[in-house]
C-alpha cells in the first residue's frame, strides 16, 4: 500500500496551493512516503521539493484511505496523510517541478477544481483544528462513488 503526505499551509487568509497539470486540479503539495520515513519527515522532504519551503511545526490533521474501484473490484488504495500548518522558512519556487504553485484565497477553495474529496477534505481542516479520517472511494477517472468522514463533516 503507498503512503502518502501532504500538507495545507495557511499564511494569513491564504494557502499554498499546486495546480497538477494532468487535471488542472489544485491539490495541497506533497508525495510519496520513502521507506524509513516517518510521516512527518516526508511531508517536510516532500512539501520542501515541490515549493521550496521548509515547513515548521506541521500538525497531523487528517488521516485517509483513498480506494479505487472498477466494475466492483478494488484496483488500487492507499493512505494520505494530511497535515496543516502556518509557519514555514524560505520562499516559494518560481517553478515547481509538480506544476504551478499559487497562494489562493481560503475562501476561494471551493470554487476551484479539485477531486471532490479534496473539497471536503479542506472543509474540515480550514474550519477545524480537529483530527479527522475517513475513507474515499473512486472510480479509475476519480469520480467520487462514496465516502465516511469521522467526525463527520
Amino acid at each position: 500500500m503507498q503512503r502518502v503526505t501532504n500538507c495545507i499551509l495557511i499564511d494569513g487568509k491564504q494557502v499554498l496551493l499546486l495546480q497538477k497539470p494532468s487535471r488542472g486540479w489544485w491539490v495541497a503539495p506533497g508525495g510519496k512516503m520513502e521507506p524509513g520515513e516517518s510521516i512527518k519527515e516526508a511531508v517536510t522532504r516532500e512539501y520542501r521539493e515541490e515549493t521550496g519551503i521548509h515547513l515548521k511545526n506541521p500538525q497531523l490533521q487528517g488521516v485517509f484511505s483513498m480506494v479505487i474501484i472498477d466494475q466492483g473490484k478494488i484496483i488500487d488504495d492507499w493512505m494520505m496523510f494530511t497535515f496543516k500548518a502556518s509557519t514555514y522558512e524560505g520562499e516559494r519556487l518560481a517553478f515547481s517541478p509538480e506544476g504551478t504553485l499559487a497562494w489562493k484565497n481560503r475562501n476561494d477553495i471551493h470554487s476551484l477544481p479539485m477531486a471532490e474529496g479534496d473539497h471536503l477534505i479542506f472543509k474540515h481542516i480550514l474550519s477545524s483544528d480537529d483530527l479527522i479520517y475517513g475513507t474515499f472511494h473512486y472510480t479509475p477517472d476519480f469520480q467520487l462513488v462514496s465516502y465516511r468522514l469521522d467526525p463527520n463533516s
